[in-house]
């Protein structure tokens, strides 16, 4: 009875080399990519690209043929990430930049490539640091990395003020602020995470909505992953926010951008001069919108009619009782600084 053959393995690293010399390689190459918003051309080959993702098997087609368009545009992903895409799927490995990870990883995302995808999710774990880690956020909100938003919401809650400063902050959806807003660990003060929330809506309010490509550095060459778009633009820092976004041109009202966040400010946390100072400004500049009798939210006062979340605030106060105001609007974060007032909210930090 014959024996069953034996598989015999030959080195890895020089096969590797040599697939890795073909990527973006005109040399024998059967299909041609423009890549990102600087159309960059690529060169890859069919059969390889096809026989490793689904997702290429599905764009090009099993043939080359007239149903084929010459060359593929691929404009959502940066010429960077692309050609790290393509080096994986050559040789199994990647070489992989805090700079551009998120792109990669995001890439890996959509097309569907699960191991590429957790090397970069290990990646990202490795280098994650304030700069890094709101965009981290978003990434994971927006494709649904449950592991990934808990690591980077752990950060933040651990360097919220860094955080809060960065570019990255101002970039985020509402649906990536949110849990920060709720959580109790940020160590944080409620007026500064105000000041926050309100320069994150007023550059919402100048770019149109949360995602849109003007919050980013010009010519980086990244795009923000709510949108999937390249940044272009400039964003300032948090600290000058105010003023950048004064002289520019408003799209939307800044407390309709600021409507699904706002109500996770909990300004029963402020003394009674730092809620009347934030009433005082609301009336200048509105952020906590007002909903009217049978009405959507607005963000001006009507006839005189105070904001419904600055009141519950008040009643907290004159109450002296933390249940005065509903849900959590009362209950201290760990930075949380001590005013006098607070004694009577009976709600320690846990």
């Amino acid at each position: 009875m014959e024996t069953p053959g034996l598989v015999v393995h030959g080195e890895a690293e020089p096969f590797s080399t040599a697939l890795r010399s073909l990527v973006n390689n005109r040399l024998y190459s059967d299909v041609r990519f423009v890549v990102g918003q600087e159309r960059q051309e690529v060169f890859a080959h069919r059969c390889l690209l096809a026989c490793r993702c689904n997702f290429f098997q599905r764009l090009l087609g099993p043939e080359p043929g007239p149903g084929v368009p010459s060359p593929v545009v691929l404009s959502t992903v940066p010429a960077e990430a692309f050609l790290a895409v393509l080096e994986f799927l050559y040789t199994n490995s990647v070489k992989l930049y805090r700079h551009s990870v998120l792109e990669v990883l995001t890439a890996a995302v959509e097309y569907g490539l699960e191991e590429l995808r957790e090397i970069c999710l290990e990646f990202v774990v490795k280098v994650l640091d304030v700069e890094l880690v709101c965009e981290a956020l978003q990434v994971a909100v927006t494709f649904g990395l449950g592991p990934l938003q808990e690591r980077c919401i752990a950060f933040i809650e651990a360097h919220s003020q860094e955080a809060l400063r960065t570019r990255g902050f101002l970039e985020l959806s509402a649906s990536a602020l949110l849990p920060l807003l709720r959580s109790d660990k940020l160590c944080v003060d409620e007026a500064d995470l105000i000041l926050a929330a309100r320069s994150w809506a007023r550059v919402g309010a100048v770019s149109g909505e949360k995602g849109i490509s003007c919050r980013g550095a010009e010519g980086s060459g990244r795009r923000n992953p709510a949108s999937g778009q390249r940044a272009s633009g400039q964003v300032p820092p948090l600290a000058h926010a105010q003023g950048w976004c004064s002289q520019a041109v408003l799209e939307r009202p800044v407390a309709e951008v600021a409507a699904p966040i706002v109500r996770e400010l909990r300004l029963a946390l402020l003394a009674p001069a730092e809620l009347s100072a934030l009433e005082e400004q609301n009336r200048r500049e509105p952020l906590i919108p007002v909903r009217t009798r049978g009405s959507r939210l607005r963000s001006t006062q009507q006839h005189g009619r105070k904001v419904e979340q600055i009141v519950e605030a008040w009643k907290c106060h004159a109450m002296r009782r933390g249940d005065a105001a509903r849900g959590a609007s009362c209950r201290r974060r760990k930075g949380t600084l001590p005013r006098e007032h607070h004694r009577f909210l009976d709600l320690p930090f846990k």
